[in-house]
């Protein structure tokens, strides 16, 4: 391929996702929905939407190994810290790119390494992933205390957009 030709794919490509993730942002909300296929709850004893309705939920998909999802744990981190004692909940979902991401030692050994407090699903078969319709590692889902998506985020960035949806919504919840 032609050095142009390669330019303008990547451009677009780069555009799409932009585009994608910009049309994510400003989506209509729709009920979140369940954990499901959860093998393993770290962090927590297992946790349901449902009896989480009431509080605003955060959910990040996420693994292990994606240099862009270690690069947001500071942020998710930060959030969990900064709202949990104002009714935020932050639920990561790890969802296995690669078969050595399944163990549940190497998950548990990679929160302890991240310092991850907050409750993990193990979702080794893709089962809350597929009920998200999920495709990107990091993806946040932001829950309303009524159990709707309000907004989603996908990749790396817009750190201050995901924050500001959160504190609208938990101010929404009281």
């Amino acid at each position: 391929m032609l050095p142009s030709l390669r330019k303008l794919a990547f451009t677009t490509l780069v555009a799409a996702a932009a585009a994608t993730n910009a049309h994510a942002a400003a989506a209509t909300t729709f009920k979140a929905p369940e954990f499901t296929g959860i093998e393993t709850w770290l962090n927590s004893a297992p946790l349901t939407l449902s009896a989480l309705r009431g509080k605003v939920v955060l959910v990040d998909f996420w693994t292990y190994t994606c240099i862009n999802c270690i690069r947001t744990l500071p942020y998710v981190k930060s959030w969990h810290e900064k709202y949990k004692d104002q009714g935020l909940v932050v639920v990561g979902v790890h969802t296995p790119e690669f078969s050595f991401e399944r163990p549940t030692a190497n998950v548990q050994a990679a929160i302890k390494r991240f310092g991850i407090t907050y409750p993990v699903a193990q979702d080794n078969g893709y089962q809350t992933w597929d009920a998200y319709r999920n495709m990107y590692w990091p993806a946040f889902y932001l829950i309303d205390k009524r159990g709707q998506v309000i907004y989603s985020h996908f990749g790396e960035g817009r750190y201050g957009d995901t924050e500001a949806q959160i504190q609208r919504a938990l101010a929404q919840a009281e």
